[in-house]
Order: C-alpha cells, then sequence, then structure tokens
C-alpha cells in the first residue's frame, strides 16, 4: 500500500533561528523571498498528494492564516503542549487517514529529485515498516554534524550509537507506517522511539537522495539555501 496522505511538521519553536523567530514562527521565514513551508507543500502537491496535513503550535495563528483557504490542506494546532514528532503524528491521524504515511519537515530546502517520489519508487510495504530519506554528511554544504545513521548491503538502517560518526544523515522526508504509534502511554514522545522498535525489528530501511539538501536550522543556513536555489536554477 501507497501513502495517501502528508504529515508536514511545523509546530516547532525554532529556538536555533535566534531573534527571527522571536515573533514568527520558523515554517514562515523567507528564503529567496518565500515562506520555507511552501516549498514543502510544493513537494507534496508535485508528488501528486492531496491530502496534507499540518501541525502549528508556536505562533499558531500566523501559520494557520497563511495556511487558509487551501482546500487541500488541513492544520492540527497541538495545544496547551507541543506533542514532539511522534505524538504529533498519533495526533494528525485521523486527519491523516492513511496507514502509512509521508513525514515531512517544514524547514529543508531540497534540489534535485522530488524526495516524496523517490521514496515512492523505493517503498516495499512487505519488508518496510519505514523507509527514511538519508543524505551522505559529505554532500552536506558546511555541515558540522556527526551524522545518524549507517545503511547495511540490504539498506536497513542502524544507529550511530556509541561510533563518532556516521555516514548518513536523516533528511526530515520519509514513508512509515503508523501501527506503533498507538502503542506508547506518554502523550509526548520522539519517532526516534519508533524507529528504535522497528529497527531491532530489522524493518526500517534508508534511500539515499542524490540531489542537494539544507537544513534550516541556524540563520546562516538561509545564505547556503538561497545559493543552493541559485545554482540549480542554472543547472
Amino acid at each position: 500500500m501507497l501513502p495517501e496522505a502528508i504529515m508536514i511538521f511545523a509546530a516547532g519553536f525554532g529556538t536555533r533561528m535566534g531573534a527571527l523567530t522571536k515573533n514568527c514562527p520558523k515554517p514562515l521565514i523567507k528564503v529567496a523571498n518565500k515562506p520555507l513551508i511552501s516549498y514543502s507543500l510544493q513537494l507534496a502537491r508535485d508528488a501528486g498528494l492531496r491530502r496534507i496535513v499540518v501541525n502549528s503550535h508556536y505562533h499558531a495563528e500566523q501559520l494557520e492564516t497563511y495556511l487558509s483557504g487551501h482546500s487541500d490542506i488541513t492544520v492540527v494546532r497541538e495545544t496547551p503542549d507541543i506533542l514532539e514528532t511522534g505524538g504529533g503524528l498519533r495526533n494528525a491521524l485521523p486527519q491523516l487517514n492513511s496507514n502509512p504515511v509521508f513525514t515531512l519537515n517544514s524547514d529543508m530546502i531540497w534540489t534535485g529529485e522530488n524526495p516524496l517520489t523517490a521514496l515512492v519508487k523505493g517503498w516495499d510495504p512487505a519488508k518496510m515498516d519505514a523507509l527514511l530519506m538519508l543524505i551522505p554528511t559529505q554532500n552536506i554544504e558546511q555541515n558540522t554534524s556527526p551524522g545518524d545513521f549507517y545503511l547495511d548491503n540490504a539498506g536497513r538502517i542502524d544507529w550511530r550509537g556509541d561510533r563518532p560518526t556516521a555516514p548518513f544523515m536523516y533528511t526530515g522526508a520519509q514513508i512509515i507506517k503508523t501501527d506503533l504509534l498507538r502503542s506508547f502511554e506518554q502523550k509526548c514522545f520522539s519517532l526516534t522511539a519508533v524507529w528504535d522498535r522497528m529497527i531491532q525489528a530489522r524493518r526500517a530501511f534508508g534511500l539515499v537522495h542524490s540531489g542537494g539538501w539544507v537544513d534550516i536550522g541556524q540563520p546562516e543556513r538561509i545564505g547556503v539555501a538561497e545559493a543552493t536555489l541559485q545554482r540549480n536554477d542554472f543547472e
């Protein structure tokens, strides 16, 4: 079965962006004169998805106003507490009405093949509970992260663990089955806890993105993203 809906995570505080997010939710920060979340929405629509769920929390009214008037977008506000990625996804399941689903972070810039359509090509529900889009750390401009995952010869992922570095970083895009979400008692939890169980069951896989990718984690990454987009326009 292929996912029919996508969850775009947009509820976070964006604290690493400093003054830029004091009065503005991170998904509305502009990159090349467009709000960050608009890039994620375009990826979803270009992949043919017509059921898009976005969560909100920090400066929720601003984000909800920006997204209003679009019949393919449902906003789920997390209140009074932010639910993290796992809790947020579980909270949105009634609106998503799909299993599996796509998830996508709202603060990434991509070039090359649409990561969502690439994930569909690699998805095998008979052996996978999750397929995460990864990027080699060596391909990330100005990267300072030690990486997240290793890949075995079959494409299964494993955490970096106690090792100092890993060759692949999670990009914020995936296909994931939602069955395990209901087994967590806590209200707020991360999808990393869900991945842990899938990795132990040998049903968590990775796919390597062949294009460019920029995580807007700090203010200086905006310039990196704009330069990446400009180069892509001229290729």
